[in-house]
């Protein structure tokens, strides 16, 4: 298991762990980003990550990111 931002640019991923308080798990679960969900980073700019969630496109700073723990 690692965090998101340790994948590289075209990879798709399955979600294993979100790590963080409560109001942030629920606030990333409310974009998409859920346990056993795939995820394909886009891009990846200074950290911060681009990141294909279900029909969606969405930005995510390094420090978000970090909480999200892939396979």
């Amino acid at each position: 298991m690692m965090p998101l931002t340790m994948v590289g640019r075209g990879e798709q991923v399955t979600i294993q762990k979100i790590t963080g308080k409560d109001d942030v798990r629920q606030h990333l679960a409310e974009l998409g980003f859920v346990v056993d969900g795939t995820v394909t980073v886009v891009n990846e700019i200074a950290g911060n990550l681009i990141l294909q969630v279900k029909d969606s496109r969405i930005a995510l700073d390094k420090t978000m990111a970090n909480r999200i723990m892939v396979d």
